[in-house]
């Protein structure tokens, strides 16, 4: 008999059926008329940049404060919809915006306090807490979903969302799967944890067939030149126009410069399980200042209980030592390089979305609705890219990454996992 592990997915707010998208579905509006003002402006979102309206509706808006704010669901609303502002304000002009004013900084720093994350637009903001769909849907088909709040208004945005959505909703079951691995491991169960490991190749294939679907309904340029600008984060933009960060100014002088990554896939509390399951090191993938690597900083931007569950699958997770130690027999072994493989292909189905939504619209140059004179990060992406044709590695991600290199050093890495 296999021992089951001492962990309860409830305690880390996970799902066994939907992972770690909420149980129930994302609110559509703060029910509390004290946020009116916030949800009109939501609403409109994608008019008002268009028509250039947002900054000056923003700067307009009350100091409002939390104390209407009674669920986690209403926490988790209030706070997407203030990481949508934030950008908005920050990048809703032909320059961004270095200083975020008080009717938005303060009580997003507040709800950010509350819920364990960086005041921006996180994957959690524009993703996992951002999406609705009819009673008794599917969430693992794309097409069933739609956003709550949007950017652009586009069917380009909504298609490029819910194919995370889906992702998460589909890799759910694989959150179960890791642990029953996991014990089995524990147990020594060699044939148990075999049969797991080509159960968990044979899921992850499903999602790099989802995350394909990405081709069907977002075109390349419309998300190079329209959206992406707003999932820029405010750290390593200075070629983007924001050499500082951004000023969080909460009134009476006071208040701090900070930089924060942008929204990024790397913030997806799923796609890192299957790092941790595997014992996939990144530690030297993206090095930053504080000697840790990008990919354990993107935890920051994760809700919390999801980086507490993230750090508990880490102390739990044998399943390297085990498949590697002198007992394991071979066709233990294939299945564990048949599973890492199947996440190589995973990361090389990215890296091709990377290079048809990033790199080729950043080399050609802008279409002529989308040239102009605005400085974001299209414009510092295009230019970078114009200057060396050949050379893609001066691209920079929403998260500040440089893009390409670390992509292909984080699926390197995955390939050289394998025993």
């Amino acid at each position: 008999m296999i021992p089951s592990l001492n962990i309860s997915l409830d305690h880390y707010v996970v799902s066994a059926d939907h992972g770690f998208l909420p149980k129930d579905l994302p609110l559509q509006r703060l029910p509390h008329s004290y946020y009116f003002s916030w949800e009109v402006l939501a609403s409109q979102l994608p008019t008002l940049i268009k028509t250039g309206q947002i900054r000056s509706l923003i700067e307009k808006l009350p100091i409002l404060t939390t104390s209407w704010l009674r669920s986690e669901s209403e926490w988790r609303r209030a706070y997407s919809i203030l990481g949508f502002l934030t950008h908005a304000y920050i990048w809703g002009g032909a320059k961004p915006k270095d200083v975020l004013p008080p009717c938005i900084s303060k009580p997003l720093l507040e709800i950010s306090a509350h819920l364990g994350l960086p005041p921006c637009a996180t994957y959690a903001a524009l993703t996992l807490w951002n999406f609705t769909t009819t009673p008794e849907a599917d969430l693992t088909n794309p097409d069933n979903l739609s956003l709550v709040t949007s950017f652009t208004g586009t069917k380009d945005e909504e298609w490029f969302i819910v194919i995370s959505v889906a992702i998460e909703a589909k890799g759910a079951r694989l959150l179960s799967l890791m642990l029953d691995a996991i014990a089995a491991a524990t147990a020594h169960n060699m044939t148990r944890l075999t049969a797991l490991l080509y159960s968990f190749s044979d899921g992850l294939r499903g999602l790099t067939s989802t995350l394909t679907r990405m081709y069907e309904k977002n075109d390349p340029n419309v998300f190079f030149y329209v959206l992406r600008p707003f999932l820029a984060g405010s750290k390593n933009m200075t070629a983007a126009g924001l050499p500082n960060g951004v000023f969080y100014d909460v009134g009476e002088g006071k208040g701090e410069w900070h930089q924060y990554s942008g929204g990024s896939n790397a913030q997806s509390s799923l796609i890192q399980t299957f790092d941790i399951f595997l014992g996939v090191d990144h530690s030297a993938t993206g090095e930053i200042k504080s000697g840790t690597g990008y990919l354990q900083e993107m935890r920051n931007y994760m809700p919390a209980p999801h980086r507490h569950f993230l750090e508990k699958l880490s102390d739990l997770s044998n399943i390297r030592s085990y498949v590697t130690s002198a007992e394991a027999e071979p066709e233990l072994k294939g299945a564990y390089n048949a599973a890492v493989m199947t996440l190589r292909s995973f990361r090389d189905a990215h890296i091709q979305i990377v290079t048809r939504y990033i790199v080729m619209p950043a080399r050609s140059g802008p279409l002529a609705e989308h040239a102009g004179d605005k400085v974001n990060l299209a414009t510092a992406s295009s230019q970078v890219a114009g200057l060396h044709r050949t050379k893609p590695s001066g691209l920079y991600g929403t998260g500040g990454t440089s893009l390409i290199p670390f992509l292909k050093q984080t699926r390197d890495t995955t390939k050289n996992a394998a025993c």
